[in-house]
């Protein structure tokens, strides 16, 4: 079963995937996202302000905030240091997940072939990341993929957007989807947070309908 924090980001049907320059920009990022009825968000460490940033959100005490792009056990611990409740990842990196099973870390890492998946399945996991999923064909190939491991639900990240969610969200074996439509980096960078708490309103409108 997955973890209590990842249930509940799960039970938001969509997750902010963040990359944020400036760690000042964490707590109005924060609240433009609670604003927008999404208390959730995978800050990833494509940049180096990224622990800073969890920290910041983390410390707040009303959002549920995860670690993404994680490609190494030092980062896991770094994420974790700074309040990160999840961990993701863009692959499956057995060090990486091994590390996040044994210290009982909720982790879902990116996969994109039954391969990947087989490897989730012998590591205990349920929840795995379908990554990039629209460069990989899709739902088309999510379902056709999926269909042997009727265990195993997945989180849809990789060219979703308004236009195409809410058709990963109707299937029963995805549970929530990635996406940055919401929280673009220019957006973040520009301070345009009245945008950005307009566009996760229409976000969670569409999987409301789910």
């Amino acid at each position: 079963m997955p973890s209590d924090s990842l249930i509940q980001v799960l039970n938001h049907k969509i997750i902010p995937v963040v990359a944020i320059q400036d760690a000042g920009d964490a707590l109005p990022l924060a609240d433009a996202l609670i604003q927008g009825g999404l208390p959730c968000a995978e800050i990833t460490f494509r940049t180096a302000a990224a622990p800073d940033a969890i920290k910041a959100v983390a410390q707040r005490g009303d959002m549920i905030v995860g670690a993404g792009t994680v490609l190494k056990v030092d980062q896991v611990k770094q994420a974790v240091d700074a309040g990160a409740t999840f961990i993701v990842s863009p692959g499956f990196n057995p060090k990486v997940v091994g590390y996040c099973v044994d210290n009982n870390i909720p982790v879902t890492p990116g996969v994109s072939n039954p391969t990947d998946i087989e490897m989730g399945l012998d590591y205990g996991l349920d929840v795995l990341k379908f990554f990039p999923a629209e460069a990989f064909g899709g739902l088309k190939t999510l379902k056709a993929m999926s269909a042997p491991y009727t265990m195993m639900r997945f989180i849809p990240t990789g060219g979703i957007g308004p236009g195409n969610v809410l058709e990963y969200l109707t299937h029963p074996k995805v549970p929530a989807c990635g996406g940055s439509w919401m929280v673009k980096s220019d957006l973040i960078a520009d301070g345009q947070f009245e945008r950005i708490t307009e566009l996760t309103r229409e976000a969670v409108s569409i999987a409301a309908q789910v």
